[in-house]
């Protein structure tokens, strides 16, 4: 797609459901920084798309991927304003992004939502940020019945892959791949000082596998938020250390984890001037948390989280022999939301069917009715509601048979009864 192409947005009124967004496939970890959506930048694109007309909307941003799902009359609509609140620009989203419309839209998100488009295959973190979601744009008045039905077929087609292969069996993540990191190229492991900074959802899993995997009694936390690293801290029975010491705890660190959700990097050079000790730093985060300039040090080791997604083992290898499996379920569950929007085409032309069946049927009972005395209005009106639910019914069935092309069908239908 051209930019021209894409500024020059058609008068027509039809709106079409589109995906339009980047991911880890073709952007690096620094283009995907530059489209990231906080909390406060999905409100605001949300308002922002609400009041210029877009009616039904879902954004979601993570560290893979940054994905906006909805109706517009073309896609740079939706372009438009994930451009205007995030850092990046049209001519950077047309070098990495991939634009869905209709049906393959709805596949991907499908797709998306089950696992199979992640980094790591099978890794399931992504359906419960497409809830949250979800619910954000619930908030706002952004889903109909179309969007809410969508998401809620993805989550049940995410539920039976989950539950019925072994897709995501075996503990293989971003979390899990870094704690493998520092297993494979760290001797000596259990007397390493470890800080994580940062106790989102990616800190708190990599907290996890720290004290899962890891036979260490030397790990710290640190948030910006104090109270957030305790709660956490709790639970693993772990040390919490106060964010104005971050320094001097990176400085008595061998191994630091960053997974803030910070926009701007919050590790740089100068934080780390302070020691000339070996530093093993991971950046989990999106946009980076870590400076490129690090690298300048000769004591420092920087692995980002693009790195650790490469890392694969026995398990992923078991994962993609599930892959049929999965696709069938897909495939299954795909297939009946298709059913039902296509029976959603036409329910308002069986209805308005219906309706002028009965505007029939109420002239004609009014004519003999003053045409007969002995005229039985109730049996005529019993028999004429019976014989009309058969008429629609026949129609009804007529098109939801396979053979039968919709749109041509509802045109017919319309132009003989004058809908």
């Amino acid at each position: 797609m051209t930019m021209n192409t894409m500024q020059k947005i058609p008068e027509s009124k039809v709106m079409t459901f589109y995906a339009i967004g980047l991911s880890y496939k073709k952007a690096d970890a620094k283009v995907r920084g530059l489209f990231s959506l906080n909390a406060q930048n999905k409100e605001a694109l949300l308002q922002q798309a609400k009041a210029e007309g877009i009616s039904n909307l879902i954004v979601t941003s993570t560290c893979n991927r940054t994905e906006l799902y909805g109706f517009a009359e073309h896609p740079f609509q939706l372009i438009k304003h994930l451009c205007e609140n995030t850092e990046g620009t049209v001519e950077d989203f047309q070098k990495v992004a991939y634009v869905y419309k209709s049906n393959e839209a709805i596949a991907h998100m499908f797709k998306v939502g089950t696992g199979l488009d992640s980094q790591i295959l099978g890794d399931f973190e992504i359906i419960s940020q497409l809830k949250t979601s979800f619910i954000l744009s619930k908030k706002y008045g952004m889903i109909d019945a179309f969007m809410e039905r969508l998401i809620n077929e993805v989550i049940r087609a995410s539920k039976k892959v989950k539950n019925e292969t072994e897709i995501s069996s075996g503990a293989t993540s971003v979390s899990y791949a870094s704690v493998q990191y520092i297993l494979k190229n760290v001797s000596n492991v259990s007397d390493k000082n470890i800080l994580l900074f940062g106790t989102g959802k990616i800190g708190r899993n990599t907290c996890e596998n720290l004290v899962k995997h890891i036979d260490n009694k030397h790990i710290s936390l640190i948030n910006r938020t104090k109270g957030k690293a305790e709660a956490v801290a709790g639970k693993f029975q772990l040390t919490v250390k106060d964010y104005g010491d971050l320094q001097s705890e990176i400085s008595q660190s061998d191994i630091v984890i960053v997974a803030t959700g910070a926009q701007q990097p919050t590790i740089d050079k100068e934080v780390l001037s302070a020691t000339n000790k070996e530093i093993l730093l991971l950046d989990l985060s999106i946009p980076k948390n870590v400076s490129d300039d690090v690298l300048e040090l000769p004591n420092v080791t920087l692995v980002h989280l693009d790195d650790l997604s490469k890392v694969t083992d026995d398990t992923l290898e078991r994962r993609k022999q599930y892959l049929p499996q999965a696709i069938e379920i897909i495939d299954e569950v795909k297939a009946e939301f298709l059913a039902w929007l296509e029976t959603r085409k036409f329910t308002p032309t069986i209805k308005a069917l219906k309706l002028k069946l009965h505007e029939i049927k109420a002239e004609e009972i009014d004519y003999q009715r003053r045409k007969n005395n002995n005229f039985d209005q109730v049996q005529a009106e019993a028999l004429s509601d019976r014989i009309i639910q058969k008429i629609t019914k026949h129609f009804a069935n007529h098109l939801k048979a396979d053979d039968t092309t919709t749109s041509e069908s509802i045109a017919v239908i319309t132009k003989v009864f004058q809908l």
